[in-house]
């Protein structure tokens, strides 16, 4: 048998038979690990070299494998050598090519086989189309995506298929198009192509995201009713669309009814369920629903033992927190760098700094690497702890490690900084961030308005504020109650009560934070009689005054006898509270 050397292998000129190259190519499919696709390219070179070469099918099926392993580059790659060789593409060639193309963010390339598919003779199939769909849908050209299928419906070039109708109503709900979605699926109905569970899981996980919960729940129903069966994923979005609106004693109940459908509730069912409760600060409720989560034989996993960690930490509950670490080693579960920054975090929160700097050192002994949101913490826990200058050297190690600051990581910077009247500082580092983004950020100005007035520098905080309304920048609650605040203390109460009409012209209403400023502030100067319009009006809006305002207020209440608006305002007000007290 005669050898020939080809680059480093040597190929057997002999003409291995169809099966054989079959049998390795079902070898291959079947296989896994790192050498897979080396199998692979090897295997298409002894093809290439075979004389003569074997079908096109059997290229295809081959190169279909490597397809399946995300190599898309090297598919096409694959392609053009085939190409060159003289041997002949078909249909389903031109298919995965441009599959290749539209996974590769490439879907204009994806038109162009098309076109070639057309000169070639080749009438496009089903395949064809829904492939170029989904590329535009990954390529976030949706509304060109929809337009495709209306010119496939209105020419009849093809019977769109559920991959289809799946592909379009995934697009629109992905552009927040989710009515445009819902009436592709009541579309869908009155065809011969009913939608399946895939379809109404895209719609309902979208209403719950767009936080139309109950229209979800009345799909849902309409599903069913539709003898649709749903399925754990239905449940999932359904659970978190109540969770996230803090109707977790719905969710749970939803936990019985798949149950009494047969549908086993997951462990990411579970998890929602145990991170929502976690979040609201219900971590009893949140431990039952892990332990309903174990008799049920599903075992908890990281994300359940960081979200109970949050759960304590968030309660201040730090010892629960650490054994819960404990719980995690016994599983052998190892706590990644999400697991531990919870744990830093309720440290920081507690000051207990000195525990949260061990740690921090801890972790990246164990090879973790500290992100942003662990900096952010620390940051935030030296400041807390009256460390300013180590945060600020914290600051500076974490950039030097090439680890990029965030809004977050700003935000806590400068507060802490104007907490510690270091205003100046806090100010030239907001001049020299030289990012347009971060410059726009209305919370980064509410933190310099408030600590420039704070810290002595009234000019200073109303130059920002003007500067902010130059930019175009809309002022929010925050932004308004801070200035109210400082022009009463400045005695510009004119000022102050034009800012409080003008947000309601700028459709940025006033809270109880704004009023009871405002009310303060009136009633520290002896303006009594202003003081009382703001506060009926804000009685009458829904809010009370706060301690230190009521407090304001009984200092100066007239002696008995004397006519008072302001001993009425506080009369009824007591008589408010006896009243919610009785009814608790």
């Amino acid at each position: 048998m005669k050898c020939t050397r080809i680059g480093l292998c040597y190929y057997s000129t002999a003409s291995p038979s169809t099966s054989h190259f079959n049998q390795r190519i079902l070898h291959l499919k079947n296989a896994s690990g790192a050498t897979k696709i080396s199998d692979a390219l090897q295997l298409f070179d002894e093809m290439l070299q075979r004389q003569p070469p074997p079908n096109i099918t059997q290229f295809t099926q081959l190169i279909s494998v490597i397809v399946r392993m995300k190599h898309y580059s090297t598919a096409l790659s694959l392609f053009r050598q085939m190409r060159l060789m003289g041997i002949p593409s078909d249909l389903y060639t031109m298919n995965i090519s441009i599959n290749c193309h539209c996974r590769l963010n490439q879907v204009t390339y994806g038109f162009a086989l098309l076109a070639t598919i057309f000169k070639q003779g080749f009438p496009p199939n089903l395949t064809t189309y829904n492939t170029l769909i989904h590329g535009l849908v990954l390529a976030d050209r949706v509304f060109e995506a929809v337009e495709l299928f209306k010119k496939l419906l209105r020419d009849k070039l093809c019977d769109p298929d559920h991959v289809m109708y799946g592909s379009v109503i995934n697009g629109l709900c992905k552009v927040g198009h989710t009515s445009k979605a819902l009436e592709l699926l009541t579309f869908m109905e009155s065809g011969s192509c009913k939608p399946c569970v895939r379809h109404f899981n895209t719609v309902i996980d979208s209403l719950c995201k767009d936080r139309m919960v109950d229209d979800a729940l009345e799909l849902f129903t309409h599903m069913t009713e539709k003898g649709v069966l749903a399925n754990v994923i239905t449940y999932n979005s359904l659970v978190q669309g109540l969770c996230n609106f803090g109707r977790e004693t719905e969710a749970a109940k939803m936990l019985m009814d798949m149950e009494e459908v047969a549908v086993s509730p997951s462990v990411v069912t579970f998890n929602i369920l145990v991170n929502s409760f976690c979040k609201q600060g219900s971590v009893k409720e949140a431990e039952l629903a892990v332990q309903a989560m174990v008799r049920r034989g599903l075992h908890p996993n990281i994300i359940t033992y960081s979200a109970l960690m949050d759960g304590y930490c968030l309660r201040g509950e730090i010892e629960e927190a650490e054994n819960v670490i404990d719980r995690m080693m016994e599983q052998d579960i190892v706590p990644d760098i999400i697991t531990y920054n919870s744990l830093i975090n309720g440290y920081c929160k507690k000051k207990q700094i000195d525990k949260a700097r061990h740690l921090f050192q801890e972790i990246q002994v164990k090879g973790l690497i500290p992100d942003v949101v662990t900096y952010n913490s620390m940051l935030q826990g030296l400041f807390l702890s009256g460390h300013p200058a180590t945060a600020i050297e914290l600051f500076i190690k974490m950039q030097e490690k090439g680890l990029a600051p965030n809004i977050c990581t700003y935000r806590i910077l400068l507060h802490g900084m104007c907490k510690n009247s270091q205003c100046s500082d806090a100010l030239a580092l907001f001049r020299s961030l030289g990012n347009e983004e971060l410059m726009e950020d209305v919370g980064l100005y509410n933190i310099l308005i408030d600590g420039c007035s704070k810290c002595g520098n009234p000019n200073v905080a109303m130059d920002l504020f003007d500067e902010l309304c130059l930019k175009g920048l809309k002022p929010d609650v925050r932004t308004y109650t801070v200035m109210i605040s400082l022009y009463c203390q400045q005695g510009l109460f004119v000022k102050g009560k034009e800012l409080l009409r003008k947000m309601e012209e700028n459709d940025c209403l006033p809270n109880s934070f704004t009023y009871n400023v405002i009310v303060r502030e009136l009633l520290k100067e002896n303006e009594c009689g202003q003081a009382e319009i703001f506060l009926e009006e804000m009685i009458n809006r829904g809010f009370m005054p706060d301690h230190a305002t009521f407090e304001n207020l009984l200092v100066r209440i007239p002696n008995v006898g004397k006519d008072s608006r302001l001993r009425t305002i506080v009369l009824k007000l007591t008589s408010v509270e006896r009243k919610d007290a009785k009814s608790t």
